[in-house]
C-alpha cells in the first residue's frame, strides 16, 4: 500500500502561517487561531514549493516560441487537466475555464449560456450573493425557499419547475452552504432539474475542499452541467478559480471578456472566436495561480476526501458539544453532533448577551481567534434564519458569528474558542469596546492595531511610492 506524503495527521506542518506569533490583550503573546476557513483558507506549503519552482520558468503562454513560454504553456494546460479531473469532468464533454474566483466564474456563466427571451432562472434562498446577483442581470429569477432550519425546500423547488415548465434555463444552487454548512443533495436536484428540461449550475466554492465532486457523464440524469470553484478556499490563495461546464454550450456565442487570445481571426468587419477555453480566457491569464491551484488540489487529493470528511465530522461534532454548553449561545442549522458527517464544518451562532460583531472583535483582540460575523454575503438566507429584514455586517445590524474549520484545525483550538466564548458570556474580559465611526465596527479602547508592524513593503528610502 502506497504511503501518502501528506497524511492528515501531520498536515499542520504543511500549512503556511500556522505558527504566526501575535499579541492579544487577554492572553499576551500567542499564535493566530484561524477559524474563518469558509472565507479563505491559508496556503499549503507544497503548493508554494511548486510555485517557487515554476517561477523560474514563468513566461507568457501560448504562441510563444521561447522555451520558457513553451514550458509555461504546458504547465498551464496540465493545471487545467488536473482541475478537470478533481471535479470529475469528462474530456470532450466538459471544459475548464480559469477565472479569478467563483464569483467571476458564475458571472461568466450567467452571460455565456445564451438565455433567450422568455427564459427564466431558478436560484434558492440558501445562496451566496455570487450565485444570485449575476443571474439577476440576465433573466427573471425565482427563488426556491429555505426551511426555518436552513435546509432547502425541495418541494418548493419542484413547484417552481412545474410552474415555469418549458421556460427554466438553469437552476443555480449551492453545493454546500457557507452559512450553515448544509449540503444539498445536488445529484438528486440535478435529476429534478434535467427532468424539467433545464440545466444545473453548482456553486462549489464551499464544497470543493470538503467533499468529492463528480460531474458525471452528460447522459446521466444526475450529472452536473456547471461547477464553479475558488483556489482561495482550496489552500491556494494565488488568485485563481475555475468554471467547469458543458463544452457544447461554451462553443456557442460570444465570450464575456474579449481581447487578445480569444479570437482566431479579426478583420474590420469579422470576428471569428477561438475554440475551446481560449474563447473565454482573453488576455494573459494568471498562469501562476493556475499552477498553484492544481498543486493544492493534488495535495488534497493525496490526503483523500474520506479522511478530510472524517476529520471534519469529528471536529464539528466536538465543537457542537462544546459550544452548546456556553450559556446563551444558540447554534443555527443542524446542531445534532451525531449528524456532523452530513454537513460541512461551518457553525453559525449567536450569543444572547452580545452583538455578533462585538463577539468577533473580542475573540480577535483578546484571544487571537479569527472568526467571521455578519451576513456572510448571504443576506436572504440570514433573513430566513433570523426572521428579520435587518441583517448586515456592521454595528447596528443583525447577524451571526461563524466558526469554520479546515483540514488543519484541532479540538484544542475548538476548546480555545469555547473557553473564550464562555468568558465573553460571563463578562470576563478586560476592556471596553466602542464603535469606530470610520468602519462602523467594534474596536477596543486603548488597543490600536498597527498592520505595518507585521507586514510592510520594503521601499527604498525617499521612494516616491513611500507614504
Amino acid at each position: 500500500m502506497q504511503t501518502t506524503r501528506y497524511p492528515l495527521s501531520d498536515v499542520r506542518q504543511h500549512i503556511i502561517g500556522i505558527d504566526t506569533p501575535i499579541t492579544c490583550h487577554s492572553i499576551g503573546s500567542g499564535r493566530a487561531v484561524n477559524l474563518d476557513n469558509a472565507a479563505s483558507t491559508p496556503a499549503l506549503r507544497p503548493a508554494q514549493v511548486v510555485v517557487d519552482h515554476f517561477l523560474s520558468w514563468y513566461s507568457s503562454i501560448h504562441r510563444g516560441a521561447g522555451l520558457k513560454s513553451q514550458v509555461s504553456t504546458a504547465a498551464y494546460e496540465d493545471a487545467r487537466a488536473i482541475v478537470g479531473r478533481f471535479v470529475g469532468a469528462r474530456p470532450g464533454q466538459h471544459q475548464v475555464i480559469f477565472t479569478r474566483n467563483t464569483t467571476e466564474a458564475l458571472n461568466l456563466l450567467a452571460r455565456r449560456i445564451n438565455l433567450r427571451p422568455g427564459q427564466v432562472v431558478i436560484s434558492t434562498e440558501i445562496e451566496h450573493h455570487s450565485n444570485d446577483l449575476p443571474w439577476r442581470g440576465v433573466a427573471p429569477v425565482f427563488y426556491a425557499c429555505a426551511h426555518a432550519s436552513g435546509t432547502l425546500d425541495e418541494d418548493h423547488l419542484s413547484m417552481l419547475l412545474r410552474q415555469h415548465a418549458g421556460r427554466v434555463r438553469v437552476v443555480a444552487v449551492s453545493g454546500g452552504s457557507n452559512v450553515t454548512g448544509y449540503i444539498p443533495n445536488i445529484h438528486h436536484l440535478a435529476e429534478l432539474v434535467h427532468a424539467a428540461g433545464a440545466e444545473i449550475a453548482v456553486d462549489a466554492a464551499q464544497l470543493a475542499a470538503h467533499r468529492t465532486i463528480d460531474m458525471g457523464d452528460l447522459d446521466d440524469p444526475a450529472h452536473l452541467d456547471y461547477v464553479a470553484i475558488s483556489g482561495h478556499k482550496l489552500y491556494a490563495p494565488y488568485g485563481s478559480g475555475a468554471l467547469i461546464g458543458r463544452a457544447d454550450i461554451f462553443a456557442l456565442g460570444a465570450p464575456m471578456l474579449v481581447g487578445g487570445g480569444s479570437v482566431r481571426r479579426v478583420t474590420p468587419r469579422i470576428v471569428d472566436w477561438a475554440d475551446g477555453p481560449a474563447r473565454d480566457e482573453a488576455g494573459t491569464p494568471n498562469v501562476v495561480g493556475a499552477v498553484a491551484l492544481a498543486a493544492a488540489l493534488a495535495v488534497i487529493d493525496e490526503i483523500g476526501m474520506p479522511a478530510i470528511a472524517a476529520h471534519e465530522a469529528e471536529i464539528t461534532a466536538y465543537a457542537i458539544n462544546r459550544l452548546c454548553a456556553v450559556p446563551g449561545l444558540r447554534l443555527y442549522g443542524d446542531d445534532r453532533p451525531e449528524l456532523a458527517h452530513t454537513r460541512l464544518g461551518v457553525l453559525p451562532f449567536s450569543l444572547s448577551t452580545h452583538s455578533p460583531h462585538l463577539v468577533a472583535a473580542i475573540l480577535s483582540c483578546e484571544y487571537g481567534i479569527a472568526v467571521r460575523s455578519g451576513s456572510f454575503c448571504a443576506q436572504p438566507y440570514l433573513r430566513r434564519l433570523l426572521n428579520t429584514p435587518h441583517v448586515g455586517c456592521t454595528h447596528g445590524t443583525a447577524g451571526l458569528v461563524r466558526a469554520s474549520f479546515g483540514i488543519y484545525n484541532t479540538t484544542s483550538e475548538v476548546d480555545m474558542l469555547a473557553d473564550a466564548l464562555l468568558a465573553i458570556a460571563n463578562g470576563i474580559f478586560d476592556g471596553a469596546y466602542q464603535v469606530d465611526p470610520a468602519t462602523n465596527s467594534y474596536h477596543r479602547q486603548g488597543w490600536d492595531i498597527h498592520p505595518d508592524e507585521h507586514f510592510h513593503f520594503d521601499l527604498a528610502p525617499g521612494s516616491r511610492l513611500a507614504r
